[in-house]
């Protein structure tokens, strides 16, 4: 990796949403909430695909599971997520989240009606663009006001 990805995706994402909140301010101003939330959503999920595929393309053996795995310190780096990891293989990862000082922040800073498309939106776009073979399941998000985030990694079955 990088240097430039030795940076914690929390103090990213800090970084982030101080520029877009003035401008999603705006957006909502001029264009109204649901519009504004819309063109937000986009942009931000396809920088999620775009960053997996910048990712993958960093790894030396090929991006996979276990290589995805490897990664996940930059997203609980500055104690950002307190983890239970419930599966971890070559077919699956599974974990619950349950603490996230993604979504404290968010609200914090008066963007918790847009934190999951800053961040929870994130996850299944950027797996995506990472290895399109592994899918992202979840049900439930501390941003939205649950106890846990439930996040299901597998490897998609192969077609017969």
């Amino acid at each position: 990796m990088s240097d430039n990805n030795e940076l914690g995706i929390l103090a990213r994402r800090k970084i982030e949403a101080e520029i877009i909140k003035p401008i999603y301010d705006i957006m909502v101003r001029e264009l109204g909430k649901a519009q504004a939330q819309a063109i937000i959503g986009e942009a931000i999920e396809q920088a999620a695909i775009d960053a997996g595929a910048q990712f993958a393309q960093q790894e030396p053996d090929g991006a996979n599971l276990r290589s995805f795995v490897a990664l996940q310190y930059l997203w609980e780096k500055d104690n950002a997520l307190d983890v239970r990891v419930i599966d971890n293989d070559d077919r699956q990862y599974n974990y619950d989240v349950t603490r996230c000082r993604y979504a404290e922040m968010y609200h914090e800073m008066g963007l918790g009606e847009i934190g999951h498309l800053l961040s929870c939106a994130r996850d299944d776009k950027f797996i995506v663009g990472y290895a399109p073979e592994v899918e992202l399941t979840r049900t439930t998000t501390i941003m939205q006001g649950a106890r846990c985030c439930d996040f299901r990694y597998h490897v998609k079955k192969d077609k017969p």
